[in-house]
C-alpha cells in the first residue's frame, strides 16, 4: 500500500460523520486491548506448557514425593508445586481427623483426587481470564462496524437528496467512508476470533497435561503414602 493510498484512507476517515468516528474509535480501542491480550497470552501459555512439562519430569524422576516437592518449591510460581501442596495438605487433614483407619483409607484417594481436580480447574480458570473479551470482540466488532457503515450510508443518501444528483462522483466518497467502518470491524474480529479458538485449543492441551500430572501424583501416592495402605502417617513434615 503506497503513501497516497494511506493518505486517501486517512482523508476518508477524517471526513466521516461524528457517529462513524466514534464507532472507529471504539473499534481501535477494542483492537488495542485484544492485541495486548493476544501477545500476553501467547507468552503465558508457552511458559506454562514448558513449566508443566519440566515439573512433570521432576515428579517422575524424583525418588519420592517429598523430594520432588523440595525441587519444585525452588521453581518460581510452579503450578504443579501448588497443586501438590494442596493435595498433601488434604492428606494431612484426613490423617488428623477422628475417622477410623478404615474410613480414612476409604476416603483418602477420592478426597485427594477431588482436591487436585479442583486445583486444576482453578488453574485453567485463571489461565482463561480475559479470553471472554476476545470472544466479545470476534462476535460484536463486525456488528459495531456494520452499524457505522449503515449510518454512513444513510448520511450519504441524505447528502445525495440534498444535492439532487446521483452521480458516481457524489455517491462514491460517502459509500467509501461508510465501508471503512465495516473494514475496521472485520480487522478487529478476525484476529480476535483466530486467537480465541487457538487459545481454547491450547488450554485443552494444558488441561490434558495437568490431568496426566494428576495420574502420576496419585500413582506415586498409592505407592509411597502409608495412608493409602491403612497405615496412620505419611511421614511428611509440615513444611514439605
Amino acid at each position: 500500500m503506497g503513501i497516497e493510498s494511506i493518505e486517501g484512507i486517512l482523508a476518508l476517515i477524517l471526513n466521516t460523520t461524528i457517529v462513524v468516528k466514534i464507532v472507529l474509535a471504539i473499534l481501535v480501542i477494542m483492537s488495542l486491548i485484544s492485541w495486548t491480550i493476544i501477545f500476553y497470552k501467547i507468552l503465558l501459555f508457552i511458559k506454562t506448557k514448558k513449566d508443566i512439562s519440566r515439573d512433570q519430569e521432576v515428579l517422575k524422576q524424583a525418588k519420592d514425593i517429598p523430594s520432588a516437592l523440595k525441587i519444585l518449591r525452588t521453581r518460581q510460581e510452579s503450578i504443579l508445586y501448588n497443586i501438590s501442596l494442596s493435595a498433601i495438605s488434604e492428606i494431612k487433614k484426613i490423617e488428623k481427623s477422628n475417622l477410623s483407619e478404615k474410613n480414612k483409607h476409604k476416603i483418602a484417594l477420592d478426597s485427594v483426587e477431588s482436591v487436585i481436580g479442583d486445583e486444576i480447574s482453578k488453574t485453567i480458570n485463571d489461565l482463561s481470564s480475559s479470553l471472554s473479551f476476545l470472544a466479545t470482540c470476534s462476535n460484536s466488532a463486525p456488528f459495531i462496524g456494520l452499524f457505522g457503515t449503515v449510518w454512513g450510508i444513510m448520511h450519504s443518501f441524505h447528502s445525495i437528496s440534498l444535492q439532487k444528483t446521483a452521480a458516481l462522483a457524489t455517491v462514491a466518497p460517502g459509500i467509501a467512508e461508510a465501508l471503512i467502518a465495516t473494514a475496521f470491524g472485520l480487522a478487529v474480529a478476525i484476529p480476535a476470533s483466530i486467537a480465541y479458538n487457538t487459545f481454547l485449543a491450547t488450554l485443552s492441551n494444558i488441561q490434558n497435561q495437568l490431568s496426566f500430572f494428576k495420574t502420576i501424583f496419585l500413582n506415586r501416592a498409592k505407592r509411597e503414602i502409608p495412608l493409602f495402605t491403612f497405615n496412620g502417617s505419611t511421614g511428611m513434615n509440615q513444611d514439605e
